[in-house]
């Protein structure tokens, strides 16, 4: 049996484990979670999925139920500056001893069973959790639904945030396929809240199928904005005056909208005042998720990296910095749709640099240079050799009113957060 003294030990041994970094499958983790947790224990469960949106959703539950003094547990992938992130209990990321314990009771029953990385990290999560005595736990799908690690759990209430096309090449390359995969985390009686306004009729059938409780949005509830504040309302109830939620960009009322409901079906176990639904939307706040840092020349870091998400940025930037000449540094995984971003960025960016990343999934500078060459974007500078050198490159084309844009990548922002850490 394997025993590492630290985090790091454990996570380069669980890198090299598995022979695939994404293998798709509930019975190898639930085999291991049965050993671990014979009686299933579990405090209530929210499980979220969706192509974008997830980490908002899962970021706005956590603080309206810490705001209600609940003690809540939230399982998120993946990090940007520290592992610890993907796994807080009342906000913070937990301890190196309590992960590597955590690490060690998987290992001393796991057997022979071959477990990917991802597959360790939630088994330590649901393990911590349910030793901690929470009141709630709150679990972000990584990847699809029906066959990712987390919903080897129950949830009392599932929520899909949106279906976008991502992951083509595990989930399928339409609307239709991927919901019927976001659509696993279903469960028969179990409200199924859906915050995207155009579900894809496999989505709808599947939780017919399943005889899940369906509530989507603009049909069972929805939002309405007003100048600084906005309303919710589902059936008779309405929760007026809400602030604008604490993170940026109009899909976050959409994502809000679909969290409120999400509380108010958990009422009866978990009772939350208005107050604190307000305090907890206000107050959310993520990493890289239009994260505006303000220099001389400010910096604004996005993790959107499929077609959808980069929609989303477009429309934020325009309606946010209209005018300014906008220097992309960018860098995306090679399994993404990199054209399509590329072409839907076009429009606004002034500049392109690309910033190399040392992930062996991320695309290469002759990936990028070939995709590059049959898009629209005639500025592109290649020939960095990491982030800091693409950055020190676009600040120096930048003038005093312009803005540096990071985006494309989990890695890539954490690159930057790392560098101005550093600095």
């Amino acid at each position: 049996m394997m025993r590492f003294d630290s985090l790091k030990g454990w996570l380069d041994w669980q890198e090299s484990l598995h022979p695939l970094a994404i293998d798709l499958g509930l019975e190898r983790a639930a085999q291991v979670f049965h050993a671990l947790n014979p009686d299933c224990l579990k405090p209530p469960t929210i499980t979220v999925a969706g192509t974008n949106g997830k980490g908002s959703c899962i970021a706005y539950l956590e603080a309206i139920y810490r705001a209600q003094g609940y003690r809540v547990g939230a399982y998120s992938s993946p990090h940007i500056l520290k592992y610890n992130e993907r796994i807080k209990i009342d906000g913070k990321p937990v301890s190196d001893e309590l992960i590597c314990a955590a690490f060690a009771r998987i290992e001393a029953v796991r057997g022979n069973t071959s477990l990917s990385y991802f597959e360790f990290g939630t088994l330590a999560a649901l393990d911590i959790f349910w030793r901690s005595g929470l009141d709630v736990q709150l679990l972000e799908v990584g990847l699809g639904g029906r066959l990712d690690a987390v919903n080897i759990v129950d949830p009392d209430v599932a929520l899909i945030s949106s279906i976008g096309i991502d992951h083509v090449d595990w989930l399928g390359a339409t609307r239709e396929a991927i919901g019927r995969e976001k659509a696993g985390i279903f469960r028969a009686k179990t409200p199924a809240i859906v915050g995207d306004c155009d579900p894809p009729a496999s989505l709808l059938q599947s939780a017919i199928d399943k005889n899940a409780l369906l509530y989507c949005i603009g049909k069972d509830f929805g939002f309405k904005k007003q100048m600084t504040t906005w309303n919710w309302f589902a059936g008779d109830r309405h929760i007026r005056q809400i602030p604008e939620p604490g993170l940026k960009g109009e899909h976050q009322y959409r994502n809000a909208s679909a969290v409120i409901l999400a509380v108010e079906v958990l009422s009866k176990i978990l009772p939350v005042s208005d107050k604190s639904i307000r305090t907890g939307l206000k107050n959310s706040h993520l990493l890289g998720r239009f994260q505006l840092i303000n220099d001389k020349i400010p910096i604004l870091l996005d993790v959107g990296h499929n077609p959808e998400a980069v929609k989303t940025l477009v429309d934020y930037l325009i309606r946010n910095f209209p005018g300014k000449r906008i220097h992309a540094i960018f860098s995306m995984m090679k399994d993404k749709d990199i054209a399509s971003v590329i072409n839907i960025m076009n429009p606004v960016v002034y500049d392109w640099f690309f910033a190399p990343l040392s992930n062996p999934r991320a695309a290469t500078e002759s990936i990028m240079r070939e995709i590059f060459s049959q898009s629209s974007a005639t500025k592109v500078s290649f020939g960095f050799n990491g982030f800091a050198q693409a950055y020190e490159a676009a600040k120096s084309q930048s003038l005093e009113n312009d803005l540096l844009l990071v985006f494309g990548s989990f890695f890539l922002v954490s690159d930057c957060l790392n560098e101005f850490e550093k600095r």
